[in-house]
């Protein structure tokens, strides 16, 4: 297992519903301004910040509509989105940007969907705490305590994703930008060619864009300081050209 900088046990803290659809394996992608700091187990903490409900039903739709491009109607989501609580952990294996997601014909095309921020951190394996612990969190990657690691490592049960997805990672050419129809460039990714599923994706799509940025800079979300010592890890692991950043929001 990888780690970068300091992190024995790296923790993040998502807002919800955000938190919650990463931990059940709907949502593959944690989008960021910033890369990621580590490879390898990231628990995952939900902030104490209430969603509201026209929040959780956008986020839902925008999961439906990017599952039924291959035909999957049938999402389960989670019952309750709870806060100030830790939630589980995801396997990080690696982060690309943006436009080297959008343009990866080897994943599905619902995961590129997914790619809607500068860095698109890659998660596989989810697992769930049977019970959530209460903590508070903290901004950017950080540690969880020993004590709290020990306990949450005990109650993990796995959790079966609607669609696995393994990223091809071995073959570092796999990550290069391929076309499939659509410019890396583009702001939109690629849609279904069904004209009617093509209307409700970007409907959903722009909700979901529409959603995130309730969670601005302003908000204290901030791409984390360079003095941290975050950056230098992921970019031994994939260098990342900074021509690709730009302004966008980050989507939780």
């Amino acid at each position: 297992m990888s780690r970068g900088g300091n992190y024995t046990n790296p923790c993040l803290t998502m807002h919800q519903p955000w938190a919650s659809l990463l931990v059940h394996g709907i949502k593959r992608i944690e989008g960021r301004s910033w890369p990621s700091p580590i490879t390898g187990r990231l628990w995952i903490h939900a902030a104490g910040k209430v969603p509201e409900p026209e929040t959780i039903k956008t986020m839902e739709e925008f999961y439906r509509e990017i599952y039924a491009v291959h035909g999957i109607t049938n999402l389960q989501f989670p019952e309750h989105y709870p806060v100030s609580r830790l939630l589980g952990c995801v396997e990080v294996v690696g982060c690309v940007t943006r436009e080297e997601l959008v343009s990866w014909d080897e994943i599905p095309e619902g995961v590129r969907l997914e790619g809607q921020t500068d860095f698109c951190w890659l998660c596989e394996k989810p697992q769930k705490l049977v019970i959530p612990f209460e903590m508070r969190g903290r901004q950017g990657v950080y540690n969880l305590e020993r004590k709290v690691y020990e306990a949450a490592v005990r109650g993990l049960t796995p959790v079966t994703s609607p669609l696995p997805v393994e990223f091809p990672l071995r073959d570092p050419s796999s990550l290069k930008p391929k076309s499939h129809g659509a410019s890396s460039s583009s702001n939109n990714p690629p849609i279904s060619s069904d004209p009617n599923r093509s209307q409700s994706l970007v409907a959903a799509i722009a909700g979901a864009r529409a959603a995130a940025t309730q969670f601005s800079k302003s908000n204290g979300l901030q791409r984390p300081s360079k003095n941290n010592n975050d950056f230098p890890s992921i970019r031994e692991w994939r260098p990342v050209s900074s021509g690709t950043r730009n302004k966008s929001k980050e989507l939780m």
